[in-house]
């Protein structure tokens, strides 16, 4: 895998994660959707995702620094991940079983350890099951978990690919006779 490649990845992934946020931001003071704390979680996973390919794209990392990398976009879309299936069970459950008071997150984590906030944004509230906005039958957090895993699959393929490549070519110095032209 050429650095080119690598750096037009890094910002494919930077500009798709860019606009699932903008779209996010457009619903929420557009149309007028009020994120829950679970939404406001994913975020968060999206932004660190985001900002994590736009410094690799800008880097333009070798084998190491991509493997670093992947290895930060995999943990980002993996907890993102979990949030958005958190949230997809939440609104496949009865709504009458979660708890109707939504905490001001800002005084939450004011008192509270953060830990115990996302323990307790994990529990869920009514909002966080209701199903405000679909597209093609597909909740907003449906959608959000479709990104999710397909970057987490992205990441690991580049993983994995990454890791074949180091078994076969030495890191430094000498390459061995059979060079892989495809890379």
């Amino acid at each position: 895998m050429s650095l080119a490649c690598t750096r037009s990845l890094f910002f494919t992934v930077f500009v798709a994660g860019a606009l699932v946020l903008g779209v996010s931001y457009y619903l929420e003071y557009s149309v007028g959707l009020k994120p829950c704390g679970l939404c406001l979680l994913q975020r968060i996973c999206l932004a660190l995702l985001t900002g994590v390919c736009l410094m690799a794209a800008v880097q333009g990392p070798g084998r190491l620094g991509s493997s670093l990398y992947w290895l930060l976009s995999l943990l980002c879309s993996l907890a993102g991940t979990v949030t958005a299936w958190r949230q997809v069970l939440l609104q496949s459950d009865p709504v009458h079983q979660l708890s109707t008071c939504a905490p001001n997150l800002v005084e939450l984590f004011a008192s509270t350890p953060w830990v115990c906030v996302v323990q307790q944004i994990f529990q869920g509230t009514i909002d966080c099951g209701q199903i405000s906005w679909t597209l093609f039958d597909l909740s907003i957090p449906e959608w959000s978990l479709l990104f999710f895993v397909a970057m987490s699959i992205l990441s690991v393929y580049q993983l994995l690919h990454l890791i074949w490549i180091n078994v076969r070519r030495p890191l430094g110095g000498d390459s061995s006779p059979g060079v892989l032209a495809g890379d």
